[in-house]
């Protein structure tokens, strides 16, 4: 994505900004990045039809809509991904949100053509028409834009689900629930691949040997390891929290299936320093290779791994909340004796805190 703008969204009045191969969203508790982030979340809803689903599912289009109904009536985002433009406005009728406007087109000075400069595919439908429109690219992209979050780590979290070898092989879960056959599909046809993936682990945990993979006549399997020091076999309950969740993030990260975004909010939680700074690296191989990353987070040590115009400073005021790109030469003289978490936590960067 090159640049999104938002309108009538949750704490967003009017928002345009441009995005990068890597955002991370810094900003006080409360600000706006999370909802930031669960409007690629809808995104996603809108795209595979579940709308009405969607709105019910977070409490109402009064949880949606910038100060609710009585001040906003609709939603509208523009989103420019390469050459290609996607227009969505989203009206409040009678309780709901229905799809009033749905336009795809072009925005470079040469338009393929087999695609107008714009097209408008749904107009005052109860559903997006995106998935089944003609311009592929598009319609793939936004399926590839994946939000995820590895937070529950308990003796009933994701991590404990059984998952299918084939059905749920295909490309990784919000909440990591399908971890174990993601890995066991690298495992069979990426094997170089898996083998990193084991020594970053074990980078962070030395006493990690490898996964223990043994699938049942249903073709189902769950997440289980062994350590260097037994034959015991032991499941994700029997890791630190942190250690679970920087499994899930390696796996996400360096899968050979990246999707084209990478949606996630704060993976630092319960992470050591050592294992923050691997993360960051993480972040970037990722990026590297052609997947752009939009986190949020509250860690310092984070941002320090990464350049000023990685950062995306989030704050609120009366006019909704607000989103800018830190500058390097704004900082340029403060970087020669601190790191970006340094000048973040003694309030000398613009924007990012408690007011």
């Amino acid at each position: 994505m090159d640049s999104i703008r938002i309108f009538g969204y949750k704490s967003f009045k009017k928002l345009s900004v441009q995005l990068h191969p890597i955002n991370l969203l810094i900003g006080a508790n409360g600000a706006g990045k999370s909802n930031f982030l669960s409007l690629f979340e809808m995104l996603g809803n809108i795209y595979e039809k579940r709308l009405g689903a969607y709105v019910a599912q977070v409490g109402g289009v009064d949880k949606l809509l910038y100060q609710g109904r009585k001040v906003t009536d609709r939603i509208a985002v523009n989103l420019l991904i390469a050459k290609s433009e996607y227009d969505l406005a989203l009206l409040e009728a009678d309780g709901k949100l229905i799809v009033e406007r749905e336009v795809v087109g072009c925005y470079d000075d040469v338009c393929p053509l087999d695609l107008v400069r714009k097209n408008v595919i749904t107009e005052y439908q109860s559903e997006s028409s995106l998935k089944d429109h003609k311009e592929e690219d598009l319609s793939n992209y936004i399926s590839q834009i994946r939000k995820f979050h590895f937070h529950d780590t308990g003796r009933r979290s994701p991590f404990t689900a059984d998952s299918h070898i084939v059905n749920d092989a295909y490309r990784m879960y919000e909440h990591g629930e399908n971890l174990a056959a993601i890995l066991y599909r690298i495992q069979r046809e990426k094997p170089v691949a898996y083998r990193r993936i084991i020594r970053v682990i074990q980078s962070v945990a030395p006493y990690f040997s490898d996964f223990y993979f043994q699938p049942t006549e249903a073709d189902m399997v769950r997440l289980q390891w062994q350590d260097k020091y037994s034959s015991m076999i032991y499941g994700p309950t029997d890791l630190s929290d942190g250690t679970i969740r920087f499994i899930a993030l390696t796996v996400l990260f360096m899968q050979p299936w990246l999707p084209r975004v990478i949606i996630i909010d704060e993976p630092e939680l319960g992470l050591h320093p050592v294992a923050i700074e691997k993360l960051s690296g993480l972040i970037k191989m990722a990026a590297q290779k052609g997947t752009q990353v939009i986190v949020a987070t509250q860690s310092a040590e984070l941002i320090s791994n990464f350049e000023p115009e990685d950062v995306l400073t989030v704050n609120q005021n009366e006019d909704g909340t607000t989103i800018n790109r830190l500058n390097s030469e704004e900082l340029a003289h403060w970087l020669e004796d601190y790191t970006l978490g340094d000048l973040w936590k003694q309030n000398i960067m613009k924007g990012g805190q408690p007011r």
